[in-house]
């Protein structure tokens, strides 16, 4: 399996990169001689989290909206690096970065300077419908910014507002692609355009997208039918009945249980293959297929870059357009700038959606997925042009520190130390993964996890949870070594304590 690094390759390496001194377990050789710019040397905590002042901001804003879901307040200013400070004065390290979103920290000095210069003031106070009036400077600026990492076999980008938008969109770009090839030349009929305004056949017709269990794909209503992480996120929620296909359940150690992750994989592949066929027989066809390369929501779950082949395969077999959603792992966390890349295809998709890292959501498209009339994939904004400018300089960052090349050497410390945590905490930890720094490892139990997630923060390191008893770790693609070893010395610490 070629979706997570070998454990015992890292067990290996963890015994030359490791030194043990007084005070601390983990000490990076590399660390004492890194020191990230516009950085803290760490954590400080000065009360519980949410402290008092947090507490107050949300019994205020209770009164407004839900504010059920809320940590706590943040003070932006004050947050540098990875380090997010809240309004008590807790300064953590962030290794969760708003849900995989903040590209290379806080307030990196290349994106204030740049919001510092007079004329992209403009853009920010000028927010233009970019589908009907956008500014001189906008191709220039898509071909600098995302043009410029497009994925192989593309060269059209559509921008979004989020992930979910860009999804959403993405699916009616498949389901008008799908239709097109049906008609041929042929123009819609006039019962077409009559049908489709009173939601009826067939002009709305009854065509699917195939998704897959554990996918995370957005919470509008299209996307929430191809979302099968948590049931709260569906409840109550109309929903279209689309098919949904396993996603491989993967046994660990990877390189242990070879022959039968071969096997549940090929079983998987062989069920979406049979849903396809399904589906299609009961006059609903499968439109499109959408897949993450690693399930991020649902739990970093893996798959091999085999099966990914062998489902683009299928796609392409079927006529089924392929959708790869890196609306999380896009953006560099895994070692590569797409997680598909890891893939080795040529030709991996048919569309490829982003957002959170690459600051602006969108798609990507083949030609001939680009809508042929005005008005069918659009919203008022379609992005935000300040995004882009931004994202032009995150890219230079990217390439001048050669941050992909980081991100894997400090993945491997992480992933390593994870190894290590779970062979001393074997009744609590287990199933360590990851590609770059985009990880992950198992508690026993939901209530485990939840318990040492607040420990750890109230020592000072913010993580996130993910499926039912997983932690994801989401660090900046400028998280060094030695951030590492400060995460694995307080985490060690909080499960050492845990009862």
């Amino acid at each position: 399996m070629a979706s997570s690094l070998s454990s015992r390759h890292f067990l290996s390496l963890h015994k030359h990169l490791k030194i043990t001194v007084p005070g601390g377990r983990y000490v990076s050789q590399a660390a004492t001689k890194t020191k990230a710019a516009c950085d803290y040397d760490g954590p400080s905590m000065k009360t519980s989290v949410p402290g008092p002042r947090s507490q107050a901001l949300t019994k205020q804003l209770e009164k407004i909206q839900n504010v059920v879901a809320i940590n706590f307040f943040c003070d932006y200013k004050e947050s540098k690096g990875n380090y997010l400070v809240d309004v008590d004065g807790n300064r953590m390290l962030d290794i969760y970065t708003q849900i995989s979103s903040i590209p290379i920290g806080y307030n990196h000095p290349a994106l204030l300077e740049l919001m510092s210069v007079p004329n992209n003031l403009s853009a920010l106070v000028n927010r233009p419908a970019l589908g009907v009036l956008p500014p001189e400077n906008f191709p220039e600026k898509l071909t600098e910014s995302l043009l410029s990492v497009a994925p192989r076999g593309m060269k059209r980008v559509q921008t979004m507002a989020c992930g979910s938008c860009s999804n959403e969109n993405a699916y009616k770009a498949m389901f008008i692609w799908y239709r097109k090839k049906e008609r041929g030349l042929n123009t819609p009929t006039e019962e077409e355009l009559h049908t489709c305004m009173i939601n009826q056949r067939p002009g709305c017709p009854d065509l699917s997208i195939l998704s897959f269990t554990g996918g995370f794909h957005g919470r509008t209503l299209g996307c929430l039918a191809t979302t099968h992480t948590k049931a709260m996120h569906k409840l109550d929620v109309p929903s279209f009945d689309w098919p949904i296909a396993p996603f491989p359940k993967l046994q660990y150690p990877l390189e242990e249980f070879t022959r039968e992750n071969a096997k549940e994989e090929a079983r998987c592949l062989e069920e979406t293959e049979d849903l396809i066929i399904k589906w299609k027989n009961k006059g609903v066809p499968v439109a499109g297929i959408v897949i993450e390369p690693i399930q991020a929501e649902g739990g970093d779950n893996h798959a091999s870059a085999d099966f990914f082949r062998k489902l683009r395969n299928i796609a392409r077999k079927h006529g089924c357009a392929f959708h790869v959603d890196e609306v999380q792992t896009g953006g560099g966390p895994t070692g590569k700038f797409w997680a598909h890349d890891h893939w080795g295809l040529e030709d991996p998709g048919d569309i490829v959606s982003f957002s959170k890292r690459l600051l602006t959501g969108g798609f990507y498209q083949k030609d001939e997925l680009q809508s042929d009339k005005p008005y069918r994939i659009f919203n008022t904004w379609m992005g935000d042009p300040t995004k882009n400018l931004l994202l032009v300089e995150v890219l230079n960052v990217i390439r001048r520190e050669k941050l992909l090349e980081e991100v894997t050497r400090t993945g491997k410390a992480l992933l390593n130390g994870l190894y290590d945590l779970q062979a001393r905490y074997p009744g609590i930890l287990s199933r360590a993964r990851g590609q770059g720094t985009f990880c992950a490892i198992d508690f026993c139990d939901e209530e485990t996890r939840n318990s040492i997630l607040l420990a750890a923060r109230n020592k000072g390191v913010l993580l996130g949870g993910c499926g039912d008893k997983s932690v994801r770790f989401r660090p900046s693609l400028v998280f060094k070594e030695h951030h590492v070893n400060i995460f694995l010395n307080i985490f060690d610490d909080v499960l050492a304590h845990h009862k």
